[in-house]
């Protein structure tokens, strides 16, 4: 393993969510939230979207999915540094 290398690197956090990638996950580009309730999965490709959602609410789903529109560019950025390893 690369010295300074994450297996679950956090991207960004807002709040009490926290948004995050796993490194040994399938190529397709999305991240992980996790909130106090539960976490999700959102795809980025080919658009943003739910993916998986266990033990979050529909409006923090919803603000989940807002954030990670907003942070698209970052997120894409982020997940090319990252798995460029």
């Amino acid at each position: 393993m690369q010295e300074g290398y994450q297996l679950s690197p956090t991207v960004f956090k807002a709040g009490d969510l926290r948004f995050y990638f796993f490194s040994r996950e399938e190529p397709r580009l999305h991240i992980h939230v996790q909130g106090p309730t539960g976490e999700a999965k959102f795809w980025l490709e080919p658009e943003v979207m739910v993916a998986e959602n266990h033990g979050l609410s529909p409006q923090v789903l919803n603000k989940a999915l807002r954030l990670v529109t907003e942070h698209e560019h970052e997120i894409r950025r982020s997940w090319q540094k990252h798995f460029e390893h």
